[in-house]
């Protein structure tokens, strides 16, 4: 007797589902996914000035400029430092402790202008802005911990000590137009 073997169907998964569940995960992922934005360097503008209004004189002696040129050197007040002395420097000019006259009259009358060439490193320019901003973070936190016993950072915003310390050493920044030269 001769006997055929039978062919076997081969096996097969049903795929008609598979588009749904395909598409079922994308919606979760698209859901369930943060897009991180880039939000940039957070400064507190003033409010622009009106347009017959005069800005405000500005003695030579309250202004320390800041120059970060293409290869990331430092000018202060066209002396050259470097990027760890910049922090010291203008804590020095702020607070002018010892009444210097080539130093700000009062803490309040400083204004630090930062001002950078176009092709300045991006990663020069931010570690220039963090320099700016310790000098002041270090200066109102000398002040809290001198006149309230706690750093400036434990101080609640909006309470009369804060208010009184950021009175003490206002932030007064100014962030120039990059410069070809």
């Amino acid at each position: 007797m001769l006997l055929k073997k039978r062919e076997r169907d081969s096996a097969e998964i049903n795929g008609s589902s598979m588009a749904d569940i395909a598409f079922l995960l994308l919606i979760f992922f698209l859901v369930t996914t943060t897009i991180n934005v880039d939000t940039g360097i957070g400064l507190v503008l003033p409010p622009p000035l009106q347009e017959d209004q005069e800005p405000p004189p500005i003695k030579e002696r309250n202004l320390m400029n800041i120059l970060v040129n293409a290869e990331g050197r430092v000018l202060m007040d066209d002396q050259p430092y470097q990027l760890t002395e910049v922090k010291e420097r203008l804590k020095e000019f702020i607070d002018n402790p010892n009444n210097d006259p080539n130093l700000s009259e009062s803490p309040d009358m400083a204004i630090v202008s930062v001002k950078t060439q176009r092709q300045t490193p991006y990663r020069i320019y931010v570690d220039m802005l963090d320099e700016v901003m310790g000098a002041y973070k270090e200066l109102r936190d000398a002040a809290s911990r001198a006149n309230y016993g706690v750093p400036f950072g434990a101080l609640q915003d909006n309470s009369p000590q804060y208010e009184q310390i950021t009175d003490m050493y206002p932030k007064k920044i100014s962030i120039a137009e990059p410069g070809d030269n």
